[in-house]
């Protein structure tokens, strides 16, 4: 009977999982050690309010996706009345996403291909192919609960590897609490604040969120029940997510902060761990790194074909020709550059403008149509929701201004 019940309540889990997975990436890795390493727990109130971020935007997504069964995708492209308007939100969310996700997924993938050479030897290269032959195959399967069940393994190994790292350094229960609770920005630190919070709350995870729970919570399933489970779903899920990032800032602000070492990418804080890890250190940390490649090279992709597909008036299906060539464009664009050892840096520079504009302009867009009374009726917002939800537009506009005016060296970092 017991075990009966556990394995009911894991079945509800799925999408939320997924959002997790997709900002866990190598990227993330990286900005949480060097943000640990630089600024040591000074910024983790940072992390706490991208968590409360994504928590309230992404729970807008999935009601959207359940009660209305609407992508965010066709939400956007059925809610403009003029050509020009409309012509002109799809087209910004094709740059931003479509762009921004190609770029990012070279990342993804040296990320995973970098933790396995650092244990296992042959080339990135090599290991570059494997990564993205695996998310390719992974993918093509068309089997939504097969991707949902590979990429919540590979969540629960990074969970275990970074917070069982961040306990075996003794990290300052003290600092880790006044860093929380008593905020701080350290001198030259506003870049490193954008960009924990930019690798928290995802644009491209909004429209994942509201196509995958339609996946998970079909029509006959009640929509009270839906809902319910889909709270629990994302709340935990994107609290452990938060938790992983967590960890590794936490490890990084342990290991490096008081030593001043610098720490430029997460490779090198593998190695670096040695002396307190021991052999095991790198890899330990390297398969945290595999793990954060492989779900964010498969969640990347999958998430641009659900937004481009909606925002382009398409059915998003795992199995439509369309839906497979979006998908399969950003991962062999993925694969060439990380192939070729480039860093696509113009792509990510545009990449960045565009999100900065669009992660603003997409959370004022949810909190509009979440009152929409005609597509939620009573599960539209309360008053609740459109103050937490107009807190995080404020602070999200700030933060996209500064990463535009900071992209064209209009600002200081």
């Amino acid at each position: 009977m017991l075990q009966r019940l556990r394995t009911s309540r894991l079945k509800q889990f799925g999408p939320g999982l997924l959002v997790a997975a997709a900002f866990i990436g190598p990227g993330t890795v990286t900005t949480a050690s060097v943000a640990g390493a630089e600024t040591g727990y000074a910024l983790l109130w940072a992390l706490v309010f991208s968590i409360f971020a994504t928590l309230v935007l992404q729970e807008m997504s999935a009601r959207l996706g359940i009660v209305a069964r609407l992508g965010l995708g066709d939400a956007l492209r059925q809610s403009f009345d003029t050509p020009v308007l409309r012509w002109a939100v799809i087209a910004l969310v094709v740059v931003a996403i479509g762009l921004g996700t190609a770029a990012f997924e070279t990342g993804n993938i040296t990320g995973a291909a970098l933790g396995l050479e650092t244990v296992v030897g042959l080339s990135t290269r090599v290991w570059a192919l494997i990564v993205g032959g695996a998310a390719l195959a992974l993918l093509a399967t068309g089997h939504y609960k097969l991707i949902e069940r590979v990429l919540v393994a590979l969540v629960l190994t990074m969970s275990v590897v970074f917070i069982l790292t961040a306990i075996i350094v003794r990290p300052d229960i003290g600092a880790i609490l006044a860093g929380i609770f008593a905020p701080g920005l350290p001198q030259g630190s506003v870049l490193t604040l954008i960009a924990l919070v930019g690798t928290t709350v995802v644009t491209y995870n909004f429209f994942l969120h509201s196509a995958a729970v339609q996946d998970k919570w079909p029509r006959d399933v009640p929509t009270d029940r839906a809902l319910r489970e889909s709270r629990v779903d994302s709340g935990l899920s994107i609290a452990l997510g938060g938790l992983i990032t967590l960890a590794i800032v936490i490890t990084a602000a342990a290991a490096f902060f008081t030593s001043q070492t610098p720490v430029e990418d997460a490779g090198q804080m593998a190695v670096q761990l040695e002396p307190l890890l021991g052999p095991a250190a790198q890899w330990f940390f390297a398969i945290g790194l595999f793990a954060a490649g492989m779900t964010s090279s498969v969640t990347a992709p999958l998430a641009a074909a659900y937004a481009l597909t909606g925002a382009l008036g398409s059915k998003p299906n795992l199995t439509s020709n369309r839906f497979r060539a979006i998908w399969a464009s950003i991962i062999l664009i993925g694969m060439a550059f990380a192939w070729f050892g480039t860093e696509p840096v113009r792509a990510i520079v545009i990449a960045q403008a565009a999100n900065g504009i669009l992660l603003p302009l997409i959370a004022i867009f949810l909190l509009v149509v979440m009152n929409r009374r005609d597509l939620l009726g009573e599960h539209r917002n309360g008053l609740v929701g459109n103050l937490l939800g107009a807190f995080v537009v404020v602070v999200a506009t700030g933060l996209g201004l500064y990463t535009l005016l900071s992209v064209f060296g209009l600002v200081a970092a």
